[in-house]
């Protein structure tokens, strides 16, 4: 069973910065992609960042220039660093993982969801 645990979720006031966190675990013979998604309420799930593993970084047109994404190959780990936060970043945002298991199933994998409030 593969996992993706998600830390770094706060309060924080507008012109802040958080870091997430995200490590998968598991039995894992390769990851494709890791990301980071949100989701407001009544909206749909959207891309923030996402990192394949050998290809381009892409942002979201709304944080480009204010979160940065990377990634731990070796850890399995993915973060994204979110600065000039704005009180419209709030919402939950979700790790997220494109990967091959231990018995080569092509899976994709979320976390539980880490909670981001930006005061105004």
């Amino acid at each position: 069973q593969v996992q993706l645990v998600e830390s770094g979720g706060g309060l924080v006031q507008a012109g802040g910065s958080l870091r997430l966190s995200c490590a998968a675990s598991g039995s894992i013979a390769s990851i494709n992609a890791m990301g980071w998604y949100r989701q407001a309420p009544g909206k749909r799930r959207e891309l923030v960042a996402v990192m394949p593993s050998g290809g381009s970084t892409n942002y979201a047109d709304s944080v480009k220039g204010r979160f940065t994404i990377s990634r731990d190959n070796a850890k399995n780990t993915v973060s994204l660093q979110m600065n000039s936060l704005k009180p419209e970043d709030t919402t939950v945002y979700y790790c997220n993982a494109k990967l091959v298991d231990g018995v080569f199933r092509h899976l994709e994998v979320w976390g539980q969801g880490t909670l981001v409030t930006v005061s105004s």
